[in-house]
């Protein structure tokens, strides 16, 4: 009978949660506690509403049981997905911190943080190289005995060869150089478990960029010619927000996979070419007479246009093979109106706009 008893009670303890020595000499949780989730987030930009939007993704994970956000204290909380964080994630613990700080160190980090928190599940979105607060994440993750250290990571230092064949691959080679390449390698050089994803141009609810498609609506509403380099047939991938964070969130379906690959490509699986974001643009702005002109960048530049004049675009394949992605749940012919609503509500159609760039390469086509 006391057996019996002494058994009931060890399950009992063992179900509320308990603290066992962990390998690093560090107090470990339970499976009860190692279950929470941190987001490094920076103060804005193209990756500013990604916490934001995989926050809300993860708040629905069975895997994870509490989100904090590391947020840059550089942010502006009036201005969109920050003045949202109180009535949207009212859950979701929000600590500022100074991440340009170049002298910061895991112990900071952990005293921010809280000196007895641990983090199962991390994920980057701020970090620009393995230096100050990048680095200081890194070697607190590495205390923590981490499971997944997730970094958002960039497209953007693709260096495609003129054997490249789109969409770019994993493999394509990279500007080794790049911050976002050193910080993976510091990562892995110190034994974390890295999952790097490498989005590309990004959209959506709660953005704080709008760059990329306000290019074509700026001149369609106002009846401007388009400049597009090249003969518009260039493939670009532009993904919402909420598919990017669906991304992010996928290495908890295939945790030992995700580690395996480590590094996958982040966007959707539905191109366009610049050709077609101007036609849909103008579908949802309610516009048939825009006007699209072609002109060779080698010439007289690309002005500012948004986009590389040349392919330059990925694919998701490996997060759908590797990490059951289901795919993006957004297009941007689905999305463009709404986007267009937004436009509008942010003075897009009245604002000033210098458009000095765009003559200058009318002038050269004309001329």
């Amino acid at each position: 009978m006391f057996n019996a008893f002494l058994l009931l009670l060890l399950v009992s303890q063992s179900a509320s949660g308990f603290v066992v020595q962990g390998s690093n000499g560090r107090m470990a949780s339970s499976s009860l506690r190692m279950s929470a989730a941190l987001i490094v987030q920076n103060k804005g930009g193209g990756h500013g509403e990604l916490g934001y939007q995989l926050a809300r993704n993860l708040k629905s994970n069975p895997k994870i049981t509490s989100i904090t956000i590391l947020q840059d204290d550089a942010f502006n909380d009036e201005k969109e997905p920050f003045k949202s964080y109180s009535t949207d994630l009212p859950d979701v613990k929000v600590i500022k911190a100074s991440l340009s700080d170049e002298s910061m160190t895991a112990d900071d980090i952990e005293k921010l943080l809280g000196n007895d928190a641990s983090f199962d599940y991390v994920w980057d979105n701020a970090s620009k190289g393995p230096v100050g607060s990048g680095k200081a994440i890194c070697d607190a993750a590495k205390r923590w005995n981490t499971k997944l250290f997730t970094y958002v990571s960039s497209a953007g230092m693709y260096q495609p060869t003129d054997e490249t064949v789109f969409p770019m691959a994993e493999t394509t080679p990279i500007k080794e150089s790049a911050g976002q390449a050193r910080f993976d390698a510091y990562a892995v050089e110190i034994g974390l478990p890295l999952v790097s994803f490498r989005p590309q141009y990004i959209y959506g609810p709660k953005a704080n960029k709008h760059d990329y498609i306000d290019w074509y609506f700026d001149r369609i509403v106002r009846g401007e010619p388009l400049p597009i380099p090249g003969d518009g047939t260039q493939i670009v991938s532009l993904t919402n927000s909420e598919d990017v964070a669906s991304i992010l969130a996928s290495p908890l379906n295939n945790e030992a996979a995700a580690i395996e690959q480590r590094f996958f490509n982040c966007g959707t699986d539905i191109q366009l070419s610049y050709d077609d974001v101007a036609k849909l643009c103008a579908d949802a702005a309610g516009v048939s007479g825009y006007k699209v002109v072609h002109f060779d960048p080698s010439e007289v530049g690309k002005g500012k246009f948004p986009f590389r004049p040349t392919n330059f675009f990925v694919a998701p394949d490996m997060a759908k093979e590797h990490l059951m992605w289901g795919g993006a749940e957004h297009t941007l012919r689905e999305d463009l109106p709404a986007y267009y609503e937004s436009y509008k509500a942010r003075d897009g159609p009245t604002k000033d706009l210098d458009l000095s760039a765009d003559k200058e390469i009318l002038e050269a086509v004309t001329a």
